[in-house]
């Protein structure tokens, strides 16, 4: 995701001196092309996220479009009151991008885990919260940011992820993507988890249950018409995040079930429960801990639909 972040981020770039990439002393070997290609628009500020935040709201008061780039947790929760304070407060054109989002900096402990960066950022006013699936969604997502005015956080994965789709789909902020749209399941993934959603989708086919799968890449704005119109059609709505399930995908979907006049779906919210995760291990290990393997992702929906009959 990171590579095709960077690789649009240039032809963009290119064509807009006005463009500005900032980094907290990390990403080199994923920024280092940008670096040299357009030294004018690159700046290291060093280990010092809170600073970042403030340089790239007063670049973005002077016209420029500025994204800052660093690992998840050290962009957000570092400098959490400069991106309140600066950034969105005043409405400014600055695009946070995390690298590593959820379990991928997993085996170096719980200062990596990004696992409450979407709810915590979603709160703020201003700022629209994305999280691609894929490197198509990712392409399609920095590009759409870029185009559009205002704060932005968007959260990627480490680098190495799959490409998901065999088609470009329709993009745009506040949609999300039906990638299976048919089935009296519907499972409904935000983030790199896609992967893993869509492995589920094939494991449930073969016990003879038809699931739907939507890819919600942004979480802020939310489609809440998207979500009314699945409720009239399924039974049962099942959200997947790699994110702790108080204030993301499965919070955002229940808040707009709790509304509607007409028999509801059963949600069942998969993700991160309330604990700090203690263990440390590789991206797979640590989802299978969480209940977000493939394989467990399908025991949920099965005895879930056991239980309905």
């Amino acid at each position: 995701m990171r590579d095709e972040f960077i690789k649009v981020l240039m032809e963009k770039a290119a064509e807009d001196k006005n463009l500005m990439l900032l980094t907290g002393d990390l990403g080199f070997g994923v920024l280092s092309k940008f670096a040299e290609k357009y030294p004018n628009q690159f700046l290291n500020v060093g280990i010092a996220e809170q600073n970042m935040a403030g340089v790239a709201a007063g670049l973005a008061m002077e016209g420029k479009i500025v994204f800052t780039y660093s690992i998840a947790n050290f962009n957000t929760l570092r400098c959490l009151e400069q991106i309140r304070n600066d950034i969105c407060y005043h409405n400014a054109n600055v695009k946070i991008v995390s690298v590593g989002g959820g379990f991928c900096y997993g085996a170096l402990g719980i200062s990596h885990h990004a696992t409450e960066d979407l709810s915590i950022m979603g709160s703020i006013p201003n700022i629209r919260v994305v999280a691609p699936g894929d490197k198509m969604e990712t392409s399609l997502a920095t590009s759409a940011i870029y185009n559009t005015q205002g704060p932005f956080y968007m959260r990627l994965g480490r680098g190495g992820e799959p490409l998901l789709y065999d088609y470009e789909p329709s993009f745009k902020i506040g949609k999300a993507i039906p990638i299976f749209n048919q089935g009296e399941v519907a499972l409904l993934s935000i983030g790199g988890i896609l992967e893993n959603v869509l492995e589920a989708r094939k494991l449930i086919s073969a016990q003879g249950i038809t699931s739907s799968v939507y890819s919600f890449p942004t979480l802020r704005p939310f489609d809440a018409d998207l979500i009314m119109e699945i409720a009239r059609e399924v039974r049962l709505i099942v959200t997947i995040e790699e994110h702790i399930i108080h204030g993301g995908l499965g919070s955002r979907v229940a808040c707009i079930l709790s509304e509607i006049s007409f028999n509801k779906p059963l949600l069942v919210r998969i993700g991160i429960g309330e604990n700090f995760i203690c263990e440390v291990g590789d991206q797979n290990y640590l989802r299978q801990l969480c209940g977000l393997a493939p394989k467990q992702i399908v025991q949920r929906v099965i005895s879930t639909i056991k239980n309905l009959k």
